[in-house]
């Protein structure tokens, strides 16, 4: 499963009349990691899939107007929208019910005033997911590679100032910025894949 959100999927979600292709891919791919959560939340089968089934539904509605902004996570903001869904569902207070009775409900009744807490180290997980494959990728290719990616894709400078500071050519420090690019996205899936 990708751990980076395609922006170009999320786009074509947007299309009017909808895209289905789109959807199946999008409802594959999130679908599955939506429906894990629920189970990693103790919820039954059948609970997990009526908490995924009403995610993409209500994501069906709102993903038309959604506006994707690559610097947060789609992934945190996705298990925060399915973490409210299975509060609301009751599902969640059956779990607990069933897993540890009062003391259980106690608990989940303070889960949402860790939201924040959750979706900050849901993000900062990312982030070090990101770090991560960043400092392995960084090992794996030639100083000058990594210093056209960091410059136009980390600093946001332009590709001749880049090509101009590192005595290369514009056209290979966006070669070099692409390679970079892929080869980090190949080391996230490869961290954030299940074990």
């Amino acid at each position: 499963m990708d751990s980076q959100t395609s922006a170009t999927l999320l786009g074509r979600l947007r299309q009017i009349p909808p895209d289905q292709a789109a959807w199946a891919q999008f409802a594959d791919r999130y679908g599955r990691r939506i429906y894990g959560w629920c189970r990693q939340w103790n919820l039954q089968e059948a609970d997990a899939e009526d908490v995924t089934q009403g995610v993409l539904l209500k994501l069906a509605e709102k993903m038309r107007a959604f506006e994707y902004d690559p610097s947060r996570s789609f992934r945190a903001w996705l298990k925060t929208v399915t973490r409210h869904a299975w509060l609301d569902s009751g599902a969640a207070r059956k779990a607990a019910v069933a897993a540890g009775g009062s003391q259980a409900l106690e608990l989940l009744q303070a889960v949402e005033a860790r939201e924040d807490l959750v979706e900050r180290l849901g993000e900062e997980f990312d982030r070090e997911l990101l770090d991560e494959a960043m400092a392995r990728v960084r090992g794996r290719v030639i100083p000058r590679t990594w210093e056209a990616f960091e410059r136009t894709a980390l600093k946001g400078e332009s590709g001749a100032a880049a090509g101009e500071a590192l005595g290369m050519k514009v056209a290979t420090v966006f070669v070099a910025r692409s390679k970079v690019q892929k080869m980090i996205q190949e080391e996230l899936r490869q961290l954030d894949a299940p074990e």
